[in-house]
C-alpha cells in the first residue's frame, strides 16, 4: 500500500505527514508531544496506517525539516491531494503558497488576490482548516493593523510567531505588522 502516516522530528517538535499513491493528503504542525500529534494524526487520518515513508515522502520531510531549521523552501512543487478541499479554499491556498519564506500578505489581500474582496475573514476560516501547514503556509497570513491575527495549531499566534521568525520576516512600518 502506498498511502499511510507518520511522524518526524524538526526544530519545533513532533510533525505529522499523510500521504496517498500521488500526492500528500495532509501535514500536521507539532500538538506539544508526539503522543498528542500522533492522537491528531489518528484522528485525521483513521483509514491510513502508521508506517514508514516512502522515498518520495521522506525526501519532503527532509525538505520541511531543512525548512522548520530556517532554510528557505517555498515547497512549490510538492504536490497536494485538495480534493477533499472546497473550491474557496483551494483558492486560498493557492495564494498562500505562493508567498515567499519570510514574506507575509494580510487576511483581506488574500481575499482580493482571489477575486473576493472583502472576505477576508472567510481567508482566516479557510486558513484556520489548513490541512498542509506548513507546506501551505498560512502563518504567512497576517491580520491588518492589527498584528498576527489568529492561529490553529497548537502554541496559537506563538507558533505563528515563531515560524515567522524562522524565515526572519521583518517587522513592517506599522507596529504588530511583517513584510
Amino acid at each position: 500500500m502506498d498511502s499511510g502516516w507518520c511522524l518526524f522530528d524538526t526544530a519545533i517538535g513532533p510533525c505529522g505527514i499523510a500521504w496517498g499513491e500521488q500526492a500528500l493528503v495532509g501535514v500536521q504542525l507539532p500538538e506539544g508531544s508526539a503522543a498528542a500529534t500522533r492522537a491528531c494524526m489518528r484522528r485525521r487520518f483513521p483509514r491510513l496506517p502508521e508506517c514508514a515513508a516512502p522515498a518520495r515522502v521522506a525526501a519532503i520531510v527532509a525538505r520541511v525539516q531543512r525548512w522548520l531549521e530556517g532554510g528557505h523552501d517555498a515547497m512549490l512543487d510538492v504536490a497536494l491531494d485538495m480534493s477533499a478541499v472546497p473550491e474557496f479554499h483551494q483558492r486560498v491556498y493557492q495564494v498562500t503558497r505562493a508567498i515567499a519564506p519570510g514574506h507575509t500578505l494580510s487576511y483581506g489581500e488574500v481575499a482580493a488576490r482571489i477575486g473576493e474582496p472583502g472576505a477576508a475573514r472567510a481567508v482566516g476560516q479557510a486558513l484556520g482548516r489548513n490541512p498542509f501547514a506548513p507546506i501551505v503556509p498560512c502563518h504567512r497570513v497576517l491580520a491588518a493593523r492589527t498584528g498576527a491575527g489568529g492561529f490553529s495549531a497548537d502554541g496559537g499566534v506563538a507558533t505563528k510567531l515563531r515560524l515567522l521568525e524562522i524565515e526572519r520576516a521583518q517587522l513592517g512600518s506599522e507596529p504588530g505588522l511583517f513584510d
